[in-house]
């Protein structure tokens, strides 16, 4: 066996850089974190050839003098941390001082930088870890490093670099999120020369993410804000209806630190969970600000990932916030009164919605050439009062038709037959089986009737679940004997008086042993013993928490998709009904499982495509 001797410093660097530095985006991520901590306000970034033969970052911010510009190239010289306790309550970005000289032994690295105090400048030049000059430059105050020929030293690591469009990727991906974090500075990236972005300093997220994404996704985007007692979530999420086929549009930041967190990434899935398709994902930019002495930076050498202290509480509290600012976004009216042009009446001096005079004459009620308000003065000319002022009811239906489950409460008409005139919606046609197109004052709707009464169901199924609402319970014909171990059985005893709220009433029978008698109407008997054990596992699994809510929902979502003699075709009357009861659902954008129960072509779409008014 070969003698024990210490590596050299050349060597250390060396096999630092592997951890810290894995690929030219790693680069740009540790230059761009030691700027922002410098103060800079005005940061550029350029990049040639995926980043493999030069990279460039720089800053205005307050620079270096010529010492502490030779003592940065040190391993482990650092002014962000002074004891190891700092590292509990680690504020800065890049705080352990293994970047600069880990990139400089494995390329052509060359720092110029100048301090407010300093007239000059200074210029490092070091290739693969050897020194090569240093000298007084010219410059504006700040700093500017240039990485050249990267891993020219160590060739085994080149190789295992991907293509050059794969490594232009994650780099501006990369100055994406940066940017998405820091608003309030300027970023500017470029690519051989091309700009790929350049966004000043703004004031509003959604206007950087405008800015650096497009229109489209800023406008799939809505705010969010919530206060809780150790911490804050803040940004941008998904509107229902809007999801993404990959997880790239979903960023969260800590402490406006850029991190992949399967907490975060797990509670903002498991808060959509009807409202975006399966296998596809909500956009989200999402800020987590809380004391620093709760998470540890320092878990992955990239500091890529980072550890929660109380992590359950984190995801119970992000579940709860994202979940209940959905329901309510979603809860909004999707047709409002002030798109309904009202005049007052000249007979009852009400306001009432205001008719189209040319709508009366294509349906031959207002003669040709006599106007609306001639012929209320004409005694010969009188409208329908069933027509106009009564709401719309519908005919008996057969037996086949749809299950009076969908008849609830009156809703106000939002929705109407072709030749409604209160309504907002007209119906055009419900040809293609379940689906319908719809006129409206803005455009065309085009409506999913199927996934509509998917939705309404779900919504009334998942009212069961309300205190205030008993859920129906069936019995069984043979008790269910369940079996337990302790911990098991201690979960469930908490959970009795909720379960017995949705309909599952279970009594102790021993010590762990419990008997099912009676399961909801809207479970199938036969599945009841396994869907509680499934409920069981789950909540242990969950530290346990006693939210059947949260844990029955898949349930709950199957059981709103199926038929239940649902038919395959629907008459007009059923299309208007469904649709008028969909828009008074809390959410009306998207069924069960998230995937879209109608969207609207708006005229200007229209156009667009004829390149002339309509």
């Amino acid at each position: 066996m070969p003698s024990i001797r210490i590596l050299s410093d050349r060597v250390a660097n060396q096999i630092a850089a592997g951890e810290v530095v894995e690929r030219p985006a790693a680069v740009i991520k540790e230059l761009l974190e030691n700027s922002i901590d410098a103060g800079a306000r005005k940061i550029e970034i350029e990049f040639r050839n995926g980043g493999k033969s030069y990279l460039r970052v720089e800053d205005d911010g307050t620079g270096m003098s010529h010492d502490q510009a030779l003592l940065c190239l040190e391993r482990h010289a650092t002014s962000k941390i002074r004891k190891a306790s700092d590292l509990n309550e680690v504020q800065t970005f890049g705080f352990r001082g293994e970047a600069i000289p880990s990139i400089s032994s494995v390329s052509r690295f060359t720092m110029r930088t100048r301090c407010d105090g300093n007239a000059e400048g200074n210029e490092i030049l070091i290739n693969g870890g050897k020194m090569i000059h240093v000298k007084e430059c010219g410059m504006p105050k700040g700093t500017r490093i240039e990485v050249a020929h990267l891993f020219n030293s160590v060739p085994g690591r080149r190789k295992f670099l991907k293509t050059e469009v794969t490594e232009s990727s994650h780099i501006i991906h990369l100055c994406k999120l940066y940017a998405l974090a820091h608003p309030n500075l300027t970023f500017s990236l470029l690519e051989g020369g091309r700009t790929i972005f350049r966004s000043p300093a703004c004031e509003d997220l959604l206007d950087r993410v405008r800015e650096i994404f497009g229109k489209s996704l800023a406008e799939a985007l809505t705010p969010i804000e919530v206060l809780g007692d150790k911490i804050k979530l803040s940004g941008l999420v998904g509107k229902p209806g809007f999801s993404r086929p990959t997880r790239k549009e979903m960023m969260f930041f800590v402490n406006r630190r850029p991190v992949d967190s399967k907490t975060v990434s797990y509670s903002l899935l498991e808060a959509y969970h009807t409202y975006a398709p399966k296998g596809r994902f909500p956009p989200a930019v999402l800020f987590i600000e809380l004391d620093p002495s709760l998470i540890d930076v320092n878990v992955h050498p990239a500091k890529r990932e980072l550890r929660f202290r109380e992590e359950a509480n984190v995801r119970t509290f992000l579940i709860k916030s994202i979940l209940k600012f959905v329901k309510e976004f979603s809860g909004e009216k999707k047709i409002k009164e002030s798109q309904i042009d009202l005049e007052k009446d000249l007979t009852s001096g009400q306001f009432v919605p205001k008719i189209d005079e040319n709508v009366l004459k294509q349906l031959k009620v207002l003669p040709e050439g006599q106007s609306l308000v001639a012929s209320s003065r004409n005694p010969e000319i009188v409208f329908s009062q069933d027509s106009v002022d009564k709401p719309l009811s519908s005919p008996k239906r057969p037996v086949d038709s749809l299950s009076d489950e969908l008849d609830g409460n009156e809703q106000k008409q939002l929705v109407g037959l072709r030749n409604d005139l209160n309504a907002s919606w007209h119906l055009i046609d419900n040809t293609h089986g379940s689906m319908a197109l719809f006129r409206t004052s803005q455009g065309i709707v085009g409506f999913h009737c199927r996934a509509a009464y998917e939705r309404i169901r779900y919504e009334q199924l998942e009212d069961s679940f309300e205190a205030k609402k008993k859920g129906e319970s069936q019995k069984l014909l043979f008790a269910e004997s369940l079996e337990l171990n302790s911990f098991e059985s201690g979960f469930l005893k908490k959970s009795l008086l909720k379960l017995k709220n949705v309909g599952f009433i279970i009594e102790e029978f021993g010590r762990n042993f419990y008997r099912l008698l009676e399961c909801p109407t809207w479970i199938d008997p036969e599945h009841a013993k396994v869907f509680l054990l499934d409920l069981v596992e789950i909540g242990i699994d969950s530290g346990g928490e006693t939210e059947i809510e949260k844990f029955a929902k898949e349930a709950i979502s199957k059981q709103a998709t199926e038929s239940f003699g649902l038919k395959n075709s629907f008459s007009e009357n059923d299309v208007v009904r469904i649709a008028n009861q969909l828009l008074a659902c809390r959410n009306p954008y998207t069924c069960p499982k998230g995937r879209p129960t109608y969207f609207e072509l708006p005229v200007r779409d229209f156009e667009n495509r004829f390149r002339r008014k309509i």
